[in-house]
């Protein structure tokens, strides 16, 4: 008798456990179908916006006014129009404080580009690892291109403040504007990452810093 009453009460544990884990099961967050495509793009964008910064810092000939042309590491001068004469010393261009401000220009720049590739490298991982963490780095990842834009905004308005009296707008170089785009989609992967990472995880996980999904 006991043998019974022992079955069927595990007949009825059984009978409450099966709706209790389909309801656990569509509480659970599932990820659309889009968001893997979102998140890629994200990614690739990110990638794009590293190369443009770096090349465009590399160059560094950011401004040409007249027959004179101000970069990051150099100031050329034009001699009849075709040989072009670069100097390190950022002195011989006459503009008060351009060697000591643009070495502050071009070091938050380049901190900008390699705080981007440690936050490309982590959304990177984050993909291909998913695992508890996963979210966690997605989340910093993003916050590092956040930082990135703003180091990267920073050492743009530097270099016009330095070269407020000289700049154009017809005079700003290809370069400029690369490092100008790249600073921006810093910004926009930045935005976009945290959001999506945000309206993905509808449950009470909270991000490193203590600051829940919703925020």
């Amino acid at each position: 008798m006991k043998n019974g009453e022992r079955g069927a009460a595990g007949r009825r544990a059984s009978q409450v456990e099966g709706p209790a884990q389909k309801l656990l099961a569509q509480r659970r967050p599932r990820r659309s179908f889009f968001e893997p495509s979102i998140r890629a793009l994200i990614i690739l964008c990110a990638s794009l916006a590293v190369v443009l910064s770096s090349l465009s810092i590399c160059d560094g000939h950011w401004l040409l006014v007249d027959d004179r042309l101000f970069g990051l590491w150099h100031f050329c001068t034009t001699s009849n129009q075709a040989e072009l004469h670069c100097l390190r010393d950022l002195r011989q261009a006459h503009v008060p404080g351009l060697a000591s401000g643009m070495a502050v220009a071009r070091s938050v720049a380049t901190l900008a580009v390699v705080v981007a590739i440690f936050g490309l490298e982590l959304l990177m991982v984050s993909q291909v690892s998913e695992d508890a963490h996963s979210w966690h780095k997605w989340a910093v990842g993003s916050a590092l291109f956040l930082l990135a834009s703003i180091l990267s905004f920073g050492g743009l308005l530097s270099f016009l403040t330095l070269l407020r009296n000289e700049v154009t707008l017809m005079g700003l170089s290809l370069t400029f504007w690369s490092e100008y785009t790249a600073s921006f989609l810093f910004f926009l992967n930045a935005i976009s990452g945290l959001h999506i990472n945000s309206i993905s995880r509808t449950d009470s996980v909270t991000y490193p810093w203590g600051l829940p999904a919703k925020f």
